[in-house]
């Protein structure tokens, strides 16, 4: 735990100042690195016979990806019908992941023996994210240079007060196990905590990064969908870790386990935050 604590207290200064003050191609070529790596952790998942092999179709898709939603010329700030499909399509993702972790393991034989299939999960997990956070970040940045930061970070806060209200109301009041055979300490009470404290911290901080929903119905609903999405995200890379028999994606965050094991939740909820975002 101190050396948790401890590696927390290092990467998350780091992490604030990169989403701020990183130039556009510097952010995405640090995002893009951080999501290589994740993609290297998820070769695991695949049971391939190489894991470099097992890499490429996650770097040709995102090699392609890069030309296609860049390729009109326009600003990332100007979103095209482009943007938001890869948004929809990681929307629609992880309603399609969720399923399989709420129905585990009766779902594991639809995809278990498919590498095909294994190589387009990590696909629709990683790309979607990586976009959807450049999208944000991008965000009306000719006029607020500061404004799609503030955003980044602000799907962040959300995120991690989820997880801290889901863990401290789910060690208090947890007795209804969400997905037992996938993570028997997610419980439905641990849920309801973290959707309390992330419309909490999310209320608060809409006010202070002057982060400006319709209204406050809209605001509510983005924020619910986001959250509950991001916990079923945690359950599904739990659900491939145990397929695989892996207990941490990697050990290259001291005291956290790999990329993976970090932004789970994070890479779920932003295709759905962002997709809400913009097209409400």
């Amino acid at each position: 735990m101190k050396q948790r604590i401890i590696t927390a207290l290092i990467l998350a200064p780091l992490v604030i100042l990169a989403i701020f003050y990183l130039s556009s191609p510097w952010f995405m070529a640090a995002l893009a690195a951080i999501v290589l790596l994740g993609g290297w952790e998820w070769t695991q998942f695949v049971n391939a016979g190489s894991r470099y092999l097992a890499l490429i179709p996650a770097i040709v898709a995102g090699i392609f990806s890069y030309f296609w939603l860049t390729s009109t010329g326009i600003a990332l700030e100007q979103l095209n019908s482009s943007h938001y499909a890869i948004m929809a399509v990681g929307s629609l993702w992880w309603l399609v992941a969720s399923f399989l972790a709420i129905t585990y393991p009766k779902s594991r034989s639809w995809w278990e023996n498919s590498k095909l299939l294994r190589h387009l999960f990590g696909i629709l997990t990683l790309l979607p994210f990586f976009w959807s956070v450049v999208f944000l970040r991008s965000e009306v940045m000719a006029g607020d240079v500061f404004h799609g930061a503030k955003l980044v970070l602000f799907v962040c806060l959300i995120v991690w007060a989820a997880d801290s209200g889901a863990y401290f109301s789910g060690k208090t009041f947890g007795n209804h196990k969400m997905a037992p055979a996938v993570s028997p300490n997610k419980t439905i009470e641990g849920l309801l905590g973290g959707i309390i404290a992330a419309i909490a911290v999310g209320w608060f901080f809409a006010d202070w990064f002057n982060i400006q929903f319709a209204s406050v119905p809209v605001m509510l609903i983005t924020i619910f969908l986001t959250v509950v999405i991001s916990v079923l995200g945690d359950l599904v890379e739990s659900m491939f870790k145990r397929v695989s028999g892996i207990k941490d994606s990697s050990n290259i965050i001291p005291g956290h386990g790999g990329i993976l094991d970090r932004v789970d939740s994070l890479t779920a909820a932003f295709p759905v935050f962002a997709l809400l975002y913009f097209w409400f």
